[in-house]
């Protein structure tokens, strides 16, 4: 099942259980805008590299529309359009006033030089400025991209439209980023793993973890899980994994990491693969890297009592049923991994006042709507008896179809 398929599943179950009409099904569901573009830009070697390049702009009932840009060789318009869908119901379900986007170029930035990796980005603006904006579309950092090409956004941007920062967010604080912007979405995978050990009763100090994926999300999860007390054991990247029953020493391993670009050959650690740690007998999985890792061949051998993503939909729908089925409690990805969107959100708010916010207000904010989503999220779960991915659904369309009627068609 593709990505699109998977945000369709996920939406039609939940419109089925709020008895939405078809006509309000398909005003939700069909984006409202679908741009396909050519890239094109010279290399360094004289060629003229031809590329394709996305933007889909799925909903704007609460707002102007926010979602990330992907520079991945395998971005293509269906991945685009499942990731536009979720951003709709990810900014509801944390209850910033935003609607949902996506954009991506299908390139390798591997194999790019820097200053292709500039043209590339100027080029893709270039077609794409007139439907963007801070009162439009704000992009965002994504796979294959960074606060560097943010910048470069921002300054293209203003080319054609003047000074304005707000029209992008995750960009280098030296640029009018926001401070805890890169910390932002592991962070927030903390605090709703905190709140969801908190409903049921378990400390953090008494709980074992593993996490599949060491980028940013993964790394800045396991930094803060174990200032949190918690206990990380084991951890795999793209080459290989670390596994250390007693708890690996996330400071030594981050450094390890950035030395040596991979976790693979950590000291103080045991080898373990992507496949064994996804089955590993730890309290809380927590999956932060790509998407489909948790399907209907492995999820009868997970043995984590939890599951919260912090990837995109790093679970199957097939997978997600036999979680139910086994009573383990998955918390989503529309919900787990919103801390970034969140994070951005305060970016353009400060963009817009021209007023910068201290790390400690931006992190105290981060937790709070985290923390009381989840909440909301645990709530619904329970009054209408359904998994915290459903409940999250029906709190997201919710809010998105109640904009939807009370602005009008």
């Amino acid at each position: 099942m593709t990505p699109y398929e998977s945000a369709r599943k996920y939406f039609f179950d939940a419109a089925e259980l709020m008895d939405l009409s078809s006509n309000m099904q398909k005003l939700l569901l069909l984006p409202e805008r679908e741009l396909k573009v050519q890239v094109a830009f010279e290399r360094d070697n004289g060629e003229i590299a031809t590329l394709v390049g996305y933007r889909i702009q799925h909903n704007s009932a609460r707002g102007p529309m926010k979602g990330g840009l992907r520079f991945h060789h395998e971005v293509d318009e269906n991945e685009v359009r499942a990731l536009a869908t979720l951003m709709t119901w990810k900014t509801a379900i944390v209850n910033i006033p935003y609607g949902g986007a996506k954009g991506g170029v299908a390139v390798n930035v591997a194999d790019l030089a820097q200053g292709e990796l500039e043209a590339l980005t100027r080029r893709f603006v270039d077609e794409i400025h007139d439907v963007i904006g801070p009162d439009k579309d704000i992009p965002a950092p994504d796979m294959g991209t960074n606060a560097q090409v943010m910048a470069w956004i921002m300054n293209q941007y203003g080319k054609y439209h003047g000074f304005n920062p707000a029209c992008v967010t995750g960009k280098p604080v030296e640029m009018h980023g926001a401070d805890g912007r890169e910390e932002a979405t592991g962070r927030g995978v903390v605090a709703t793993t905190r709140a969801l050990l908190d409903r049921v009763g378990r400390p953090v100090s008494e709980t074992s973890f593993a996490i599949q994926g060491f980028g940013n999300v993964g790394s800045h999860t396991a930094r803060f899980l174990q200032k949190s007390g918690g206990k990380v054991c084991g951890v795999t990247d793209a080459v290989g994994g670390v596994w250390n029953p007693d708890g690996l020493d996330i400071k030594k391993l981050v450094e390890f990491a950035v030395e040596n670009g991979t976790v693979e050959g950590f000291s103080d650690a045991e080898p373990i693969s992507n496949d064994e740690l996804l089955i590993s007998d730890v309290d809380v999985l927590i999956p932060a890297a790509i998407g489909n890792v948790l399907s209907r061949h492995n999820a009868r051998d997970v043995r984590a009592k939890f599951i919260v993503e912090a990837a995109n939909s790093p679970t199957t729908p097939e997978a997600d049923d036999i979680f139910h089925e086994r009573e383990i409690l998955v918390v989503p990805d529309v919900l787990a991994n919103a801390g970034g969107v969140t994070v951005s959100y305060f970016e353009w708010v400060q963009n817009r006042q021209h007023f910068k916010w201290e790390i400690s207000r931006v992190r105290n904010e981060l937790d709070r709507i985290m923390i009381e989503s989840f909440d909301k999220v645990w709530s619904l779960a329970e009054r209408r008896h359904v998994p915290l991915r459903l409940a999250s659904y029906l709190l997201g369309i919710g809010r998105v179809g109640r904009a939807t009627v009370l602005g009008g068609i």
